[in-house]
């Protein structure tokens, strides 16, 4: 199961307290205040972790506590330091304060780490308050709670590239043409259901990763279809691909279908919108007279888009996508552009 968002509860270890203890020796008539300090509570540290893909796992465990520290003791003996609570994470989770809404920490690389709630620090023992006045202090210390809080967790897939495009448009065929990866693939609509991240070899050494989420359709900014449940996973992708179906079949006209995805990222998100993107014409194989597919390409050649026809059935054109999108994403890692070209 494909979990990418979790409101889960954190909680620090309290420090321990001061210890108020006197020396107590054979022949040492004033030993004085040797009380220990408390030890200071556990924290509660998040990590990213490759070997996770989902927060599956923290939706059924919504409840973090660290350790408490302990109690000083005589002899100025410390109390011992609360262990930790160390909690695992997909690397690209975002991590926001339920209360105010603001983003904490966003873990990007692999063994990034973000302290969510700082444990309680250690009381001091009375042998600290001992002064020339005040020689046998009777005063020490307690220790301070941790923090607590009520975090939200989204993951984001990390992708150079995400995909786009209405229901049936042949995303998980493509992404089943290009990679390794493995979607389900049917002939009915909403057949992908969760996100699916793969990773397209080009080149001779190069790669890049793509982002497929489920389809878009139409009034999704008002909650139709799936709405824009899964739009999170392309917001960090640098480059995108409009798959547009233009076989005899296809349920709208191509150029309608492209704007209803344009005009859907907008309500969505302006910043995505404005991406560097590309136009992608499936299903050539089935395109009939081409009339549909000519529509396309005229479109995009008036408002000046890039279009490319492809077929992942016959694998027409898909060598050429690769190199394409390649060439971008290279472009795009080393001069981050915001607009379209």
């Amino acid at each position: 199961m494909f979990v990418d968002e979790v409101h889960i509860h954190i909680k620090a270890g309290r420090g321990g307290d001061g210890a108020c203890s006197f020396r107590r020796e054979k022949f040492v008539p004033r030993g004085g205040p040797d009380g220990g300090d408390g030890g200071h509570g556990g924290d509660v540290i998040f990590e990213a972790s490759p070997r996770m893909t989902t927060l599956l796992d923290l939706r059924y465990q919504k409840h973090y506590e660290a350790e408490a520290g302990r109690q000083g003791g005589a002899a100025n003996c410390s109390g011992r330091t609360g262990k930790d609570v160390v909690v695992s994470l997909p690397v690209g989770t975002a991590i926001f304060d339920e209360l105010t809404d603001k983003i904490l920490a966003d873990l990007v690389t692999p063994g990034q780490q973000f302290v969510g709630a700082h444990g309680g620090r250690g009381g001091r023992g009375n042998s600290h308050f001992a002064t020339s006045t005040n020689r046998t202090p009777t005063e020490c210390e307690t220790g301070t709670d941790g923090e607590e809080r009520s975090l939200r967790l989204e993951l984001k897939l990390l992708a150079d590239v995400g995909l786009v495009g209405l229901p049936n448009a042949g995303k998980s065929t493509l992404i089943a043409a290009i990679s390794a990866a493995r979607p389900k693939i049917a002939d009915y609509p909403f057949t992908t259901l969760t996100p699916n991240l793969a990773i397209v070899p080009w080149g001779e050494t190069e790669s890049f990763a793509v982002a497929d989420i489920p389809g878009i359709i139409e009034g999704a900014h008002e909650g139709k279809g799936l709405g824009f449940q899964f739009l999170r996973h392309i917001e960090r992708t640098s480059f995108l691909l409009h798959i547009i179906d233009v076989s005899e079949w296809a349920p709208e006209e191509p150029v309608k279908s492209f704007k209803i995805m344009r005009q859907e990222l907008a309500a969505y998100d302006e910043p995505i919108s404005a991406r560097p993107f590309a136009v992608i014409a499936t299903k050539i194989d089935v395109a009939g007279d081409r009339a549909r597919l000519r529509e396309l390409q005229k479109y995009c050649v008036d408002h000046h888009y890039t279009c490319l026809s492809i077929s992942a059935a016959t694998r027409e054109g898909l060598a050429e996508l690769i190199t394409y999108v390649g060439q971008q994403v290279a472009q795009l890692r080393h001069t981050p552009c915001e607009t379209n070209s």
